[in-house]
């Protein structure tokens, strides 16, 4: 069975919803997969996945400073060929997902889907289901790179 973790940091709560609705339609389409904050994640919990997938609020056109300190703790893991993909939410910029994907493909050597998935605001309604997508898309990446 594919593995998968999502690996996320919040400050407001709305990363947290969109986790859990990418770890849900990763699982309906038949990943393994595991959602954790950033405080609870240690590098050794990457070393058993096909796929990681990172989640990060945009704050002050930046990427949310915890999330920065675990990109360095993820130097530790070879990454290398592993799925990776990045999302967030924001209120008026996103940069964030562009800052975590291009470390998974350019530092990391990852096999990146692009483009991340940025949702605006308080997700709800349709923009849960982009999230549930999302997943079932990295469930679909996971299998092509395993055939």
């Amino acid at each position: 069975m594919s593995k998968a973790i999502v690996i996320y940091e919040t400050r407001t709560g709305n990363t947290q919803i969109i986790a859990k609705a990418i770890q849900g339609g990763m699982k309906e389409a038949g990943v393994e997969v595991l959602s954790k904050r950033i405080a609870e994640t240690t590098a050794d919990d990457l070393a058993d996945v096909d796929a990681v997938v990172l989640g990060a609020p945009t704050y002050n056109h930046d990427l949310f400073s915890p999330m920065k300190t675990f990109l360095f703790k993820m130097e530790k893991q070879d990454l290398k060929g592993k799925i990776g993909a990045a999302f967030g939410s924001y209120g008026w910029s996103g940069e964030s997902v562009q800052m975590m994907s291009d470390t998974m493909k350019h530092i990391f050597g990852m096999k990146v889907m692009e483009p991340g998935l940025k949702l605006v605001g308080r997700p709800s309604g349709s923009s849960l289901e982009q999230g549930k997508e999302f997943g079932r898309e990295i469930a679909e990446r996971i299998e092509e790179y395993k055939k």
